[in-house]
C-alpha cells in the first residue's frame, strides 16, 4: 500500500476534525518554548536568562508529563488534558504579565518559576495522541501493524510540522507585535484547541476503561526504554542548542526577529523525511533504522560548526531536518512496540519528557556559551548530542532488538507483525 493510501486510510477512521485538532493542540508547546526564550532575553538583555526561562519551561514540562501520563493511563485523558489545558494556558498568560512589569536591574527568577508551572501544565497532545492511535483502529475494527505504523509515522511528521509553525508563528507575531504578543497567542491555542482535544469523543477510548482487561507484566522501565529516552534526549539536546545558536546568530545580524522563521527550517526536512518513512520496507528491523537515521544525524550535523551567516544557517537547518523526525519516529514506535498496552501513556510521555529535558540542557548550555564566545561554541552543542544519538543507537540495538522478541501482553511480539 502507497504511502498516501495508508495515511488516508487512517485519517478516515477519525475524520479530519480530529487530526485538525490534534494538530492544533500541539503548537502551543513548539511556541512557548522560542517564546520564553525571546521574551525574557529581551526584557532582560542576558541570552542566558532566556535560555534558562525556557528551559525551566521545558523541564517542568519534562517533569510533569511523565506523571500526567500515568494519570491518564489509570483514569483516562479526559480528565487530565482539561485541566492541564486551563492552567497551562493561564501561566503562559501569566509569563507575558509579569515581564511586562519587569525593569531592569531586577532579580529574573520570578520569570523562570511562572515558566516553569506553565511548562508542568502544557499538555503534550502529540504524546496522547499517540496513545490514541491503538485504540482509535481496534475500536474501527481495523487493529494491524501497518495501520500503526502509519499512525505514528504520521505523528511524528505532525510533530516536527508543529515545531515548523511553532516557531514561525512565534517568529511572525514577535516581529510584528513582541514575543509577549506569540505567548499570548499560544495561551490562547491551548485554552481552544487543548479543550477540544480533551473532550473529543476519542479520550473515552483511553484509560482504565479500555485496558482493564489486560494481563501479563506491566513493567516500565526496561533497559530498552531507558535506551530510547536517552537517543531522545539527545534529539531534545539538538533542538534546544540549534534555536539557541540560531537566536544569538539572528539578532548579531540585526534580525532577532526572525529566529523563529530560521528554526522552523529545520522542520522542513524533518517533515518531509517523516512522512516518507512509512515508506521503508517492513523487512528493515526498528532497531537497524534506529542506527541509521542516528549515523545520518551524526553527518548531517556538521555543518553547523562552518556557519558563519545566514545564509549558510539556513542550507545547514535544511539539512539537518532530514534525519531528526526518521529518528524520533524510530524511537517512539519501538517503545510502542516494547511497552505494555497499560503502560504506554506512561511510555510516550517519558520519550517526551526525555526530549523537553534535552531541549532545556541545550538550550541553557548552549546559552550559557553564547554569552561568551557567541553562536559558533553554541553549535558545537547539537554536534555533541547528534553523536551520543548515534552512540546510544549503536551500543543499544542488541538490547532493542531483544526487546522486541519478549513476552508481553501474554504473547510473543516479534519485530514484524500485527497485534
Amino acid at each position: 500500500m502507497s504511502p498516501v493510501a495508508s495515511y488516508r486510510r487512517l485519517f478516515a477512521l477519525t475524520g479530519p476534525v480530529y487530526v485538525l485538532v490534534a494538530f492544533l493542540g500541539r503548537l502551543p508547546l513548539a511556541m512557548s518554548q522560542l517564546g520564553a526564550m525571546l521574551l525574557v532575553s529581551g526584557v532582560t538583555g542576558s541570552y542566558g536568562a532566556g535560555g534558562a526561562t525556557a528551559g525551566a519551561l521545558a523541564v517542568a514540562n519534562a517533569v510533569a508529563s511523565p506523571l500526567a501520563g500515568t494519570l491518564t493511563d489509570r483514569v483516562g485523558q479526559r480528565p487530565v488534558l482539561l485541566v492541564q489545558s486551563v492552567v497551562g494556558s493561564l501561566g503562559l498568560l501569566g509569563l507575558v504579565l509579569l515581564a511586562h512589569t519587569y525593569e531592569q536591574g531586577q532579580a529574573w527568577w520570578p520569570l523562570l518559576v511562572v515558566a516553569a508551572v506553565a511548562g508542568a501544565f502544557t499538555p503534550q497532545v502529540g504524546t496522547m495522541a499517540r496513545v490514541r492511535w491503538r485504540p482509535i483502529s481496534r475500536h474501527a475494527g481495523v487493529e494491524r501493524r501497518d495501520v500503526v505504523d502509519a499512525a505514528f509515522s504520521y505523528e511524528g511528521a505532525a510533530d516536527e510540522a508543529s515545531f515548523v509553525l511553532g516557531p514561525a508563528l512565534v517568529g511572525v507575531v514577535g516581529a510584528l507585535v513582541n514575543p509577549g504578543a506569540a505567548i499570548v497567542a499560544a495561551g490562547v491555542l491551548l485554552a481552544a484547541f487543548g479543550t477540544w482535544f480533551a473532550i473529543h469523543p476519542t479520550a473515552a477510548l483511553v484509560g482504565r476503561p479500555a485496558t482493564r482487561t489486560s494481563h501479563g507484566p506491566s513493567r516500565l522501565l526496561t533497559p530498552s526504554l531507558l535506551v530510547l529516552a536517552a537517543v531522545q534526549l539527545s534529539v531534545g539536546m539538538i533542538f534546544g542548542s540549534v534555536q539557541a545558536g540560531t537566536s544569538v546568530l539572528a539578532t548579531d545580524a540585526g534580525e532577532p526577529g526572525l529566529t523563529g522563521l530560521f528554526h522552523a527550517l529545520l522542520g522542513i526536512g524533518s517533515v518531509l523525511a517523516g512522512l516518507a518513512v512509512i515508506a521503508v520496507p517492513d523487512t528493515y528491523a526498528y532497531e537497524s533504522r534506529l542506527r541509521a537515521f542516528t549515523v545520518a544525524l551524526a553527518v548531517l550535523v556538521l555543518p553547523l560548526l562552518a556557519v558563519d551567516g545566514l545564509g549558510l544557517l539556513t542550507v545547514a537547518l535544511l539539512v539537518l531536518g532530514v534525519a531528526i523526525a526518521p529518528t524520533m519516529i524510530t524511537t517512539f514506535t519501538l517503545a510502542e512496540r516494547i511497552t505494555p498496552v497499560r503502560r504506554l501513556g506512561a511510555a510516550m510521555t517519558i520519550l517526551a519528557a526525555t526530549t523537553g529535558l534535552g531541549y532545556a540542557v541545550g538550550s541553557s548550555i548552549a546559552g550559557r556559551l553564547a554569552d561568551w564566545g557567541g553562536h559558533q561554541p553554541a553549535f558545537v552543542v547539537p554536534v555533541v548530542a547528534a553523536w551520543l544519538a548515534m552512540g546510544l543507537a549503536l551500543l543499544g540495538a542488541r538490547t532493542l532488538r531483544a526487546a522486541q522478541t519478549s513476552p508481553i501482553f501474554g504473547e510473543t511480539r516479534p519485530a514484524h507483525s500485527t497485534f
